[in-house]
């Protein structure tokens, strides 16, 4: 991983009244976050609550509407000139996105590449790393999440956990800032989902920042530095774990993890 350029009075994210509206339906609603250099954030909440949209603004997968968005003090998406934010160009904003991981619910890798090529693409296509660096980088990553003799198969070759665990080699590959995970374990057989965790966990013990957003509560209680609860758009609670999951403060949240644990 890159060590981060970020000081130690800024966050390596920071969300600042963050709107999101699908038509009439307003799914953010000034939304503040502040996640720092090396911490693990998890937003909880019910489904509908915001949290897939707000993890898909922090890359600009959505634009929002209002509010900003950075990452080691750069705005995403946008450049600000005065008083206005113009939007980046398509190529602007992808280069932004390799300083930013994203692993998906549904691991989204190239059914026609194999493990490796799917660890080598956007290195050499986006950041024009040289092949044989991309390779070497790929391979180490690949020990990393216990997957070394995978190299050589295909996603449809592989379990879900392993797919999806190839997918998080793949985000770490660019050397990113930031990792954003949406339900990584929910498109899994339970039995496979503590593979998974596991390689999140390690990665949290070695200093990435990280944004996850999840169900598994035991996850979130291991793991977290903060953890934050979303309903209706809002964050309705943040704090460390310890706080906000054993002793919540708004019913809302009482009621959710009521349900769940």
């Amino acid at each position: 991983m890159s060590t981060p350029t970020v000081t130690a009075a800024r966050p390596m994210v920071e969300i600042r009244s963050v709107h999101k509206s699908f038509g009439p339906l307003e799914v953010l609603k000034g939304v503040d976050l502040d996640v720092r250099a090396g911490e693990v954030a998890v937003v909880l909440g019910p489904s509908g609550s915001g949290k897939s949209t707000l993890l898909r603004s922090i890359n600009h997968l959505e634009k929002v509407d209002s509010g900003t968005v950075s990452v080691d003090g750069t705005l995403v998406g946008y450049r600000r000139s005065g008083d206005k934010l113009y939007e980046l160009r398509e190529r602007e904003i992808l280069r932004q996105r390799t300083d930013i991981g994203f692993v998906f619910q549904n691991f989204n890798l190239f059914p026609h590449l194999t493990v490796l090529d799917n660890l080598t693409e956007a290195p050499v296509s986006a950041l024009r790393r040289p092949k044989k660096d991309a390779l070497a980088t790929a391979v180490k990553l690949l020990e990393r999440v216990g997957l070394a003799d995978k190299a050589d198969a295909y996603p449809r070759q592989l379990s879900g956990g392993q797919q999806q665990r190839v997918a998080i080699a793949r985000a770490l590959a660019l050397e990113p800032k930031l990792l954003l995970f949406d339900e990584p374990t929910s498109a899994l057989d339970p039995e496979l989902v503590g593979e998974v965790l596991d390689v999140i966990k390690d990665l949290a013990h070695q200093g990435t920042t990280m944004i996850v957003v999840t169900h598994e509560i035991g996850f979130a209680r291991e793991v977290a530095d903060t953890v934050v609860f979303m309903d209706g758009g809002r964050i309705i609670e943040q704090g460390p774990p310890g706080e906000v999951l054993d002793n919540p403060r708004h019913e809302r949240t009482k009621s959710f993890l009521s349900k769940v644990l």
